[in-house]
């Protein structure tokens, strides 16, 4: 049996602060605009596959982005999964700002 390391690990907050930075560089103080939501997800998405590969852990990474206007209307969300709790991991991040809610999750699948 081998012992996992930090560097095989899906580190939760190290993951966080990705999903966090990734927002913050696509999104900053932008007000939210329908017509740039799409390139919006978009670029949260690469941004974060990208800083996650550069990690060069062994792992598949799933991320999900999404978006919506503040304005009163509720939102709900609901994920699952079947995996090895000892080798997989997932972090959602909830971001807002004076317009929009964002809400990210990365699903890392060891290898």
């Amino acid at each position: 049996m081998t012992v996992a390391s930090e560097e095989t690990l899906f580190v939760v907050d190290e993951v966080g602060d990705i999903i966090k930075d990734s927002i913050e560089y696509v999104i900053g103080s932008e007000s939210y605009n329908q017509n740039v939501v799409n390139k919006w997800t978009n670029s949260v998405v690469e941004n974060c596959l990208t800083k996650l590969c550069k990690l060069a852990k062994p792992f598949k990474y799933i991320v999900t982005c999404a978006i919506m206007q503040k304005n009163g209307v509720r939102f709900h969300s609901v994920g699952s999964c079947y995996w090895d709790n000892l080798t997989d991991g997932s972090c959602t991040v909830r971001w807002e700002n004076k317009t929009m809610y964002i809400i990210v999750s990365v699903f890392g699948l060891a290898i």
